[in-house]
């Protein structure tokens, strides 16, 4: 299967749809104390990370699929995002 996958510089797209969150300044310190400087990493100095989240968009502009968590240890199945994706090749929407 062929599909495009949305690499979000700066948080931009996860700030439109509302999935993203700066960290206090207690979990910045932690960071720091693991060697993670989030704001150089992130490249624009700030302290900002994406809730994890998954959207399926068919062909046609509509979303099929959507999971959001702000818990980034309950992801979901990657084989239910493929199954998902087959359901839309094989007949689903557009």
């Amino acid at each position: 299967m062929e599909f495009a996958l949305l690499r979000d510089f700066g948080n931009r797209v996860a700030e439109a749809y509302g999935l993203v969150f700066t960290l206090s300044d207690d979990l910045c310190a932690i960071y720091l104390k693991f060697g993670i400087d989030l704001a150089r990493g992130n490249g624009d100095g700030t302290w900002r990370l994406p809730v994890p989240a998954r959207f399926v968009i068919d062909r046609g502009g509509v979303i099929r699929a959507v999971d959001a968590d702000p818990d980034y240890t309950r992801r979901p199945e990657p084989a239910d995002t493929v199954k998902i994706l087959k359901g839309l090749r094989d007949g689903g929407a557009s």
